[in-house]
């Protein structure tokens, strides 16, 4: 169990952030549910067993200016964080020849930058602390690339780089990092994913609706939390790709591309 601990998670409204909020809003615990849909995170608080001891905080990770005020709202309400759950994203559906430039712009805002900026606003309380833990939701797209994902598979494996190095220089301050690789988990990442042009799809892609439920994907993060782990991955038989490319990566290549089917996409030339 996770116990007597103030957990702050973005992209609380919907999908794997809502399961971890349903399941670590015990009686003990102290959340921060932040998304930029205000409605969705009250349902999200009612779900908890303990509403009196969550705060909806409504942020936009694009909004870098806002995170240190943010934070002080947090620290005003609970004080320091123990667990800063960074759920929140956004991915892209389309090729780089038929992606707008402000689309790779958009992606790295939101699941880059605007992780940076948070990350920013909060390091120095944990240095202070002498504790705190970050939980980064990255994606198996971080470890390896496939066809369609420029845009969301740079800015995941832009995460791994920033905060492999955050953990590397402060666990000397008891600060941890965990990075989660989920492969497909049946969220709406894919309903509001970006195409080239730089709108939501608007459908969920067949590997999302046959992917791990939330549910599942959440309880595994949480027992990573639970047991210390500086990195976990799952998925389906997606998963076998981090071994492939380990050791086998110009096979990976070949095997991705042998599998068109489960990702070529439809209509990718839009018209303005």
């Amino acid at each position: 169990m996770i116990d007597n601990k103030t957990i702050w998670i973005t992209g609380a409204s919907s999908g794997l952030g809502e399961a971890m909020a349903v399941m670590l809003g015990n009686d003990t615990n102290r959340l921060i549910l932040s998304a930029r849909r205000t409605e969705e995170l009250e349902r999200v608080k009612t779900s908890c067993q303990n509403p009196d001891n969550v705060m909806v905080l409504p942020m936009d990770m694009a909004e870098k200016t806002g995170m240190e005020g943010l934070t002080k709202r947090v620290m005003d309400r609970f004080g320091v964080p123990d667990i800063v759950i960074l759920n929140a994203g956004i991915s892209n559906r389309s090729y780089i020849k038929d992606t707008n430039y402000d689309v790779f712009e958009r992606v790295m805002e939101v699941n880059f930058f605007g992780n940076v900026a948070l990350s920013k606003a909060i390091l120095p309380h944990f240095i202070r602390s002498k504790s705190g833990k970050f939980v980064v939701i990255s994606s198996l797209s971080g470890k390896f690339a496939s066809p369609g994902r420029g845009a969301y598979s740079a800015s995941k494996h832009a995460i791994h780089g920033y905060f492999d190095t955050l953990r590397m220089e402060h666990t000397k301050d008891n600060i941890s990092v965990m990075l989660v690789c989920p492969g497909f988990v049946q969220t709406n990442v894919t309903r509001n994913s970006l195409t080239g042009k730089g709108v939501p799809q608007g459908k969920l892609d067949k590997t999302t609706k046959n992917g791990m439920q939330s549910d599942e994907a959440a309880s595994r993060i949480i027992d990573g939390i639970k047991r210390g782990k500086q990195e976990i991955a799952f998925g389906g038989r997606e998963k076998m790709g981090l071994l492939i490319k380990r050791f086998f990566p110009s096979m990976l290549n070949k095997i991705v591309l042998m599998s068109e089917r489960e990702w070529k996409l439809e209509n990718t030339t839009e018209k303005k």
